[in-house]
């Protein structure tokens, strides 16, 4: 395992207790010396790790996407052998993917990328694996993926690229979901009822149509914090709503609710939104609607 943040520290957890034997490297040896302390094989360096895996080596990347990726998939291309298979866990976009694949299938090495959902709460309740890339290079590894997911919860469903296309839409649904569970709790927040947010979520978690686990973590939230008070509303992303946004223009495939989703979030990042101050304008100049300065005018004198 390679990278051993919130999620690759954890799955490596759930490996070792699954009787898995697990080489790890982090670029803290702070986080290194955690995993070994409950079992892992320490190292120091790719090639290190490299060294102490048997042949044929299985060595799963849980790394930022983008160019830490690009960078330890090099690397590892240079140091496996032939016959080795290299698991991007991490939410690459799918082209990066492909463009691995193609890359370290040159070296007669496997590249598997595994989409990969669960968050913190994977080590308990498992991992959802969509798996993509060569069959028989997923069939060789597959005990890894049976022993991080739960009962049903991995599938290979497809070619090299599918995986990570299927967790990009995956996280894009999400960004629906969440858009709307927040303007409904916010319209109840605003409304003229003095409503126990908390007491709503749970009470919709027994037999609602809007029960998930998403609604479950908001039920957790608002208990711990029923106001929010201690929470900015800055909403970041990290990239696969982007992708899918793409990706539906790409198709020709309308997704107003998951663009809208994205959009929103950069709303959030704005600490006044200067298209709220154009629209503001415009209606005092077409309607004589009320504005509200940001600080008293200035004293003016005629010329």
């Amino acid at each position: 395992m390679i990278g051993l943040g919130r999620m690759g520290a954890n799955m490596t957890t759930r490996l070792l207790r699954g009787g898995h034997k697990v080489v790890v490297y982090d670029r803290s040896a702070d986080a290194v010396a955690k995993s070994a302390s409950e079992g892992a094989i320490a190292s120091g360096a790719l090639t290190e790790l490299v060294g102490k895996l048997n042949a044929p080596r299985a060595v799963w990347i849980m790394v930022p996407s983008g160019k830490p990726t690009d960078d330890t998939v090099a690397a590892l291309i240079e140091a496996l052998q032939p016959g080795d298979i290299i698991i991007d866990g991490g939410n690459s976009n799918f082209r990066d993917s492909q463009a691995r694949y193609k890359a370290a299938k040159a070296k007669n090495i496997a590249f598997v990328d595994a989409g990969t959902s669960g968050g913190v709460w994977g080590l308990a309740n498992g991992y959802c694996l969509m798996v993509g890339g060569d069959a028989d290079a997923v069939k060789r590894v597959e005990p890894i993926f049976l022993t991080l997911a739960p009962e049903n919860g991995y599938a290979y469903v497809g070619p090299s690229g599918a995986g990570h296309f299927s967790k990009m839409v995956h996280n894009g649904i999400e960004y629906g979901m969440l858009a709307a569970y927040g303007e409904g709790f916010e319209i109840l927040e605003k409304s003229e009822f003095t409503y126990d947010l908390h007491q709503l979520a749970e009470l919709w978690l027994h037999g609602s149509v809007v029960r998930s686990w998403l609604l479950e973590l908001a039920e957790l939230a608002f208990k711990e914090d029923p106001g929010l008070k201690d929470i900015r509303g800055y909403v970041d992303d990290s990239g696969e709503g982007r992708w899918t946004v793409q990706a539906a223009i790409d198709e020709n495939v309308p997704a107003p609710v998951i663009t809208m989703a994205l959009l929103s979030r950069f709303v959030s990042r704005q600490d006044e939104s200067f298209s709220a101050k154009v629209i503001a304008a415009l209606r005092n100049q077409f309607g004589g609607h009320a504005v509200k300065m940001e600080t008293a005018p200035a004293a003016t004198t005629k010329p």
